[in-house]
């Protein structure tokens, strides 16, 4: 029986929802501080149009403005140091950087990378939740259906990224193993012309946050993760 109908309805309203082996219900019982944060960061969160329009480098200011979100709230990066011993001899079984981990619950923001990445993701999770080391496992993506808004808007994304009908199959073939997994998908239901003004200062922001970091590169200081150098936008 799923367990997709904890998740508030307001939010099934802008976000499509779908889950593996009953994690919202894992979540909300398990897991209710981090359960709490998800659902107030998602409440929060609005599509702006300012920010799909401006390159932000190695991290999009949409991946920032949720990082940020959750960053607030207590969530950090989190890498495992994960090894297996069988009898005597000891195998290092390495992972992956988690973007967003508190408690016992790793959460995953796949704006726009390219779609294998949802198989480490799933396979991240199942390893961690193998080692005892989560409970649940949580991917934010975005709704196919926003492709159509990109090109409105000049900005079009490839069908090969990740979106939420290149990860829908993987978690049904089973790529998340024995980890629960509850995943959200932004629709256009999100989204808020937020005007010109707003786009142009979210691009003078950019460039000025670039302008530091090469400041910083000339003076002999490696800039920062997510300063906005590099060229994914995860």
């Amino acid at each position: 029986m799923s367990t997709e109908h904890l998740v508030p309805e307001d939010l099934r309203e802008l976000y499509l929802v779908k889950e593996w082996r009953n994690a919202a219900g894992v979540l909300a019982t398990a897991c209710p501080e981090e359960w709490a944060d998800i659902i107030d960061v998602l409440r929060n969160f609005r599509l702006l149009r300012s920010e799909i329009l401006t390159a932000g480098g190695r991290l999009s200011p949409i991946s920032q403005q949720i990082n940020g979100a959750f960053d607030s709230r207590g969530w950090k990066e989190k890498k495992f140091e994960t090894r297996i011993t069988v009898d005597d001899t000891e195998y290092v079984s390495p992972t992956h950087l988690v973007d967003c981990f508190k408690g016992r619950v790793a959460l995953e923001l796949e704006w726009n990378n390219k779609d294998p990445f949802f198989d480490r993701d799933l396979n991240n999770f199942r390893l961690l939740f193998d080692l005892r080391a989560i409970d649940v496992g949580v991917i934010l993506t975005r709704a196919t259906e926003l492709h159509t808004l990109f090109n409105d808007l000049g900005k079009p994304f490839g069908t090969s990224t990740t979106h939420h009908e290149k990860l829908w199959p993987r978690l049904d073939g089973g790529g998340g193993g024995g980890c629960p997994v509850l995943t959200f998908a932004i629709t256009e239901r999100l989204y808020v012309d937020d005007g010109d003004e707003a786009v142009e200062a979210a691009r003078a922001a950019v460039a000025e946050r670039r302008a530091a970091a090469r400041r910083k590169k000339r003076n002999g200081v490696s800039p920062a993760a997510g300063s906005g150098e590099g060229n994914d936008e995860g």
